[in-house]
């Protein structure tokens, strides 16, 4: 039996309640920029954000009872510098966790969006 080949992640979704303001939230304090969307039928909307120059895109979808929000995501988003990242979301009134600073460990800390759901920065040379 053959394996099926895959090449990258293309996309992760995000299940939030209000995409107007989950959309706001990842283009404004985050920075990140929308790469699609639109109403691909009625009631139901695709929008796709990601850092500039980024392959893999994050899905603002609607929650559902299927898809609840307020989710560990497990997404780590990775930026040049943890601490810079950390005081931009303190400061735009992001629910941010502790920067933390470990010998072993690249700088890091978590965040929640508008919808409760958690999501991770670590700091990493390359952004």
């Amino acid at each position: 039996m053959s394996a099926a080949r895959f090449t990258e992640v293309q996309t992760v979704a995000i299940p939030v309640r209000d995409q107007d303001a989950a959309l706001a939230f990842y283009t404004g304090p985050l920075g990140l920029e929308v790469r699609f969307d639109a109403e691909l039928q009625p009631g139901f909307r695709w929008i796709d954000v990601a850092a500039p120059g980024a392959t893999t895109s994050l899905a603002l979808v609607r929650a559902g009872e299927q898809l609840p929000a307020g989710v560990d995501t497990g997404i780590r988003l990775a930026t040049p510098d943890a601490a810079a990242a950390h005081a931009a979301l303190t400061q735009a009134g992001a629910d941010v966790g502790e920067l933390l600073l470990w010998e072993s460990a690249p700088p890091m800390f978590e965040f929640r969006d508008p919808d409760g759901n958690t999501v991770y920065v670590t700091e990493s040379p390359a952004g």
